[in-house]
């Protein structure tokens, strides 16, 4: 059931007796009630499925070289700055993420 978190919150001095038949009757439609908001943007076409044929889509990645003071993770393969050095042994240079 759909909670109205804007409408006033009831206390336990209220007394429910105190509303209306009718009242009661429009809060239960309401309640009942579904509106389904449609935005008139997304339309098939904006989606991507499963499976679809990308063969003509060109993508351009720009590629930077590492820096000097960048590594290559032995482990996850992954360029960091010399900052994330865990440890090095033996040529192996290890970030923190992989000996964590």
């Amino acid at each position: 059931m759909a909670t109205d978190y804007d409408a006033p919150r009831r206390t336990e001095s209220d007394d429910v007796s105190e509303d209306s038949l009718e009242e009661l009757k429009a809060r239960r439609n309401e309640a009942q009630s579904a509106v389904v908001d449609i935005d008139e943007s997304d339309t098939a076409e904006s989606f991507e499925l499963p499976g679809a044929d990308l063969s003509e889509e060109v993508l351009t990645v720009r590629v930077i070289p590492k820096q000097a003071d960048e590594f290559t993770c032995s482990s996850c393969f992954l360029v960091h700055h010399r900052s994330r050095l865990a440890s090095e042994a033996g040529g192996q240079l290890i970030c923190m993420d992989c000996a964590a």
